[in-house]
């Protein structure tokens, strides 16, 4: 297999744990060989290589990582974006049989080409924005059949970019249910997993008022652990539960959302090595708090940074938008945003294999022109949203 070096590159952004700070690295060359990152350092030192990628006056990233998005649905739900401007809060609109609901019905009466199809128009936009890898959940079927439709839809070999796959049965209780959530429950734990857990690598829960309480959510994420999938959560998000600290204690990789956090829960998280994923697009969408970041960046644990792409809460496609977001109304600092796309991103995702450019990590690389009369740094990007796309090494496969 040939080798692909990225020369010329004006500052790189390594992320590379094994660097100080976030890796810079100025003038810089990246060689991949056989999809792996074989050589880093100065272009005048990069060694021969089959293909060469010219980098100059552009700013590299490893490639963006996700790792919160619902980007399977049919529907549309721009009358709940009006009905929220005119006062309603999401969680009334939840239990009125709105929101998820009105998604749910969509989703169902989709086939599996639509699916696919629009959920590869809303990742191929993400790659176009330097996104290589993705996590992309369930959620929107809550039936057998029609949640492993969306896991198929959702498979790699769909897309143009990494994909890892949530099951998220638990995201509310359908309408035919309402009426005996418990059978709900069972029907998750005793049909959906089993069905569903050979097609994700995630069970996930929303553990909320209007939704899933602590007990339900724990016995789901529970079975699905006991059937090899990694577990992680939608928690604290409107009102406290105390589902972080039992997720983290049954090992959740990542915990999302997180605006009512309590510090047994941030402690659990800091135990447990877990992952924080804060989703500023929903946070700004539904006004709601900031998650106390202060409180998690003094207890060590990492923060990541999400789309939450879906069609009502987060209609974000954009990971930069949330990033720069992050920054202005969660609290993050530019390092930790940076951070929160790349390895920290990855490792919400259980991957230590991607988020950074160091040597034997997976080639991916994204190219950033800078604003105009901007310098190539990181500052550049996240004070100018919506600039131009990337332009994307996609393990050692170079294209546009």
């Amino acid at each position: 297999m040939a080798t692909t070096s990225v020369q010329n590159i004006r500052r790189l952004y390594t992320m590379d744990p094994g660097r100080d700070g976030l890796g810079i690295v100025d003038n810089a060359a990246v060689v991949i060989d056989r999809g792996r990152v074989s050589w880093v350092g100065p272009t005048e030192a990069a060694p021969a290589a089959d293909r060469v990628v010219d980098g100059t006056g552009l700013i590299g990233l490893p490639g963006l990582v996700d790792p919160h998005t619902h980007a399977v649905w049919a529907g549309s739900r721009a009358d709940e974006f009006a009905q929220r401007l005119a006062g309603a809060r999401y969680a009334d609109i939840l239990e009125a049989g709105g929101g998820i609901l009105s998604t749910v019905a969509a989703t169902r009466e989709a086939d599996a080409v639509q699916l696919r199809e629009h959920a590869r128009l809303r990742l191929d936009h993400m790659r176009s924005r330097g996104v290589t890898t993705v996590e992309v959940k369930s959620g929107y079927g809550l039936n057998p059949a029609t949640e492993l439709l969306m896991l198929e839809a959702a498979a790699t070999e769909h897309h143009s970019i990494a994909v890892v796959r949530t099951f998220l049965g638990a995201h509310t209780v359908p309408r035919e249910f309402r009426q005996n959530r418990t059978a709900y429950v069972e029907q998750i734990i005793e049909e959906q997993l089993p069905l569903c857990a050979p097609h994700a690598d995630f069970v996930d829960v929303y553990c909320d008022r209007g939704a899933f309480d602590r007990d339900e959510a724990v016995a789901i994420l529970s079975a699905g652990k006991a059937l090899g999938l990694k577990v992680r959560a939608h928690a604290e998000q409107v009102s406290y539960t105390g589902i972080a600290e039992a997720a983290a204690k049954l090992g959740a990789t990542a915990l999302d959302h997180l605006e009512k956090i309590d510090e047994a829960g941030i402690a659990a998280m800091a135990d447990a090595g877990t992952v924080a994923v804060l989703l500023p697009g929903a946070q700004l969408y539904l006004k709601d708090d900031a998650p106390p970041v202060e409180a998690l960046r003094e207890a060590g644990v990492p923060i990541a940074i999400g789309t939450d792409l879906n069609p009502g809460s987060s209609p974000v496609h954009d990971l930069w938008t949330a990033a720069t977001l992050s920054t202005l109304i969660s609290g993050l600092t530019m390092e930790e945003a940076l951070l929160g796309i790349t390895r920290h991103a990855a490792q919400a995702l259980g991957l230590h294999d991607r988020g950074h450019l160091a040597i034997g990590a997976k080639g991916d690389i994204a190219l950033f022109q800078p604003p105009p009369g901007e310098p190539a740094s990181m500052e550049s990007l996240l004070q100018h949203m919506g600039r131009p796309g990337a332009h994307v090494v996609l393990c050692s496969e170079v294209t546009d």
